[in-house]
């Protein structure tokens, strides 16, 4: 029990914050052992998984065209993991003359290889890329301890509402939505999970995550609405979205990508619209601790007025979140002399429009929302 204590007043941390940390880890731990269902594709049964270094390369097989390279990179490789650990074995790097999936390996690099083996004997090798866990681990771990470091308690929270976003989307979204399940149904529950989840970590179980909540969730609402009703009206099908045809081909022909597209809409803006409510919620509590006498109604004009200020930056946020990912489009646009007209008429830039107008529309929502909920939560005993 003095341990206890001592860390408690160490980090700071309340009671409440303790409850609500072990249920957060307890809901990470059922989150890690839930199957997707989808573990174990027969194309990898009768093999492993490992990585590898590259002894030496042989290039003769491959054919350059400028830029374009196609052909095969045979490789001699020496096997660091698994049961054939310091064998070593010869890979072929299949080139296809794209520059967005082919790769090229080098003396010393480590490969990641997909070893496949009968009678305790290696059958074939296939080489999948670049071995890159142990860079991204430390990248995480990093990233992890420099939160920890400068935020505390409140540190340990956030890497935890991280942990248990990426969990959800990958252990509960993706397979529901494999499955056929209505993507905007499930997406609307995982995100109301998500919110209330993230914002009871910041808050604790009181009014304030009550506020923050509904008024996140009332956005995400009108979000949704928004962006189904306009993927309607541009004749904007779900195809637009990177690798959606793959899925058909694999033989999911029954999945609605449309659906899919839809709910990716207000899942993309959450974040931010939870972002949003969590402010204002926090001055509008700082101003009734100031003054416990305040009406409700002026609670409300404190809150709208605290949203003013931040929607100019969070809308500009999202442009920037989406537009990032697009810069070579624009380039190759403006390389081409591309009418703006033109530009606005494609149907993967309408798409983008639609995901962030609709995301900064719900955005706008989440503060009267928030505002109006908070006037009336947080100005009663």
């Amino acid at each position: 029990m003095k341990m206890i204590s001592f860390f408690r007043r160490l980090w700071g941390v309340q009671g409440v914050s303790w409850r609500v940390l072990a249920a957060g880890l307890a809901l990470t731990a059922v989150l890690l052992l839930l199957p997707t269902g989808y573990e174990g594709a027969q194309i990898y049964q009768g093999a492993e998984k490992v990585k590898a270094t590259v002894l030496e390369t042989d290039n003769s097989a491959i054919r350059s065209a400028g830029l374009i390279q196609s052909g095969e990179q045979v490789c001699a490789l020496r096997i660091e993991q698994g049961r054939f650990a310091g064998q070593t074995a010869q890979g072929v790097n299949l080139l296809t003359g794209s520059l967005e999936q082919d790769k090229i390996f080098y003396e010393g690099d480590t490969a990641l290889l997909v070893v496949s083996h009968s009678g305790g004997a290696i059958t074939s090798v296939t080489m999948i890329d670049h071995y890159r866990i142990a860079w991204e681990l430390l990248l995480a771990g990093g990233f992890a301890l420099l939160l920890i470091l400068f935020a505390g308690p409140g540190g340990l929270r956030a890497l935890l509402s991280f942990v248990i976003t990426v969990l959800s989307i990958w252990k509960l979204l993706v397979p529901a939505a494999l499955c056929g399940q209505d993507p905007i149904l499930i997406g609307l529950g995982m995100t109301a999970l998500l919110t209330a989840v993230i914002i009871v970590f910041v808050y604790g179980f009181d009014r304030r995550s009550l506020t923050a909540i509904l008024g996140s969730l009332l956005g995400v609402a009108a979000c949704c609405a928004l962006g189904a009703a306009f993927t309607s009206l541009l004749h904007i099908h779900g195809a637009v979205m990177a690798d959606s045809e793959s899925l058909l081909y694999a033989g999911y022909q029954n999945l609605n990508l449309t659906r899919i597209y839809m709910a990716s809409i207000f899942i993309g803006a959450s974040g931010a619209m939870m972002d949003l409510a969590v402010d204002i919620t926090s001055g509008i509590c700082e101003v009734v601790r100031k003054r416990p006498d305040l009406r409700p109604v002026e609670a409300v004009g404190c809150g709208i007025r605290i949203g003013q200020a931040a929607m100019g930056t969070m809308t500009t946020t999202l442009l920037l979140a989406y537009s990032g990912g697009y810069l070579a489009q624009m380039m190759g646009f403006m390389a081409q002399g591309t009418p703006l007209v033109n530009i606005l008429n494609y149907k993967y830039v309408a798409s983008e429009l639609l995901h962030t107008l609709a995301g900064s529309f719900g955005l706008v929502t989440v503060a009267p929302f928030t505002a109006l909920v908070g006037g009336l939560l947080l100005t009663h005993k």
